[in-house]
């Protein structure tokens, strides 16, 4: 029985061992843009789409009807990023299993978006040492969300390995 486990492991025949060279990450050539130009996702594969998430509160003495309460961009993008790593985890999933993301940033009035801002959090979940896996990603700019202190949404979707 142990040999048959065995041979079943090596062939890669158990679904729960996780494969994570299985999905193929394709670098933009002469970029380190820490975003892949493309992801394949191989047969046989799980996705797993999760919704827009928006941001958390940032200061709670603040009144939430005003933009100090939500913070600036990078804030905000971070605590968006942390609603999507807790919700990964309750899925059994990690930020290394992202493979596409569509980002929505709002400029506040009168300036333009803050993608730079929005980069300084994005960087510190994606292309670390840490969590290397970098997924496709899309970023537009948007009249305004749903919220209107809101400057960041994030949608993104998963692979189960």
């Amino acid at each position: 029985m142990k040999k048959a486990f065995a041979l079943a492991l090596a062939l890669g025949a158990l679904p729960m061992v996780a494969q994570a060279e299985d999905v193929i990450r394709h670098k933009t050539p002469g970029s380190d843009f820490p975003i892949a130009r493309a992801v394949e996702i191989p047969a046989g594969k799980t996705t797993v789409y999760l919704s827009g998430m928006v941001p958390s509160v940032a200061d709670e003495s603040a009144d939430p009807k005003t933009p100090a309460a939500w913070g600036d961009t990078k804030t905000q993008t971070v605590s968006v990023l942390n609603t999507i790593d807790a919700t990964l985890k309750d899925l059994g999933l990690t930020m290394g299993d992202v493979v596409k993301m569509q980002v929505f940033l709002v400029a506040p009035e009168g300036a333009p978006a803050d993608f730079s801002g929005f980069m300084e959090g994005y960087t510190q979940f994606f292309g670390t040492e840490a969590q290397p896996n970098l997924p496709s990603r899309s970023a537009m700019i948007v009249d305004a969300l749903v919220n209107p202190n809101w400057l960041v949404e994030i949608e993104v979707t998963a692979v189960r390995p």
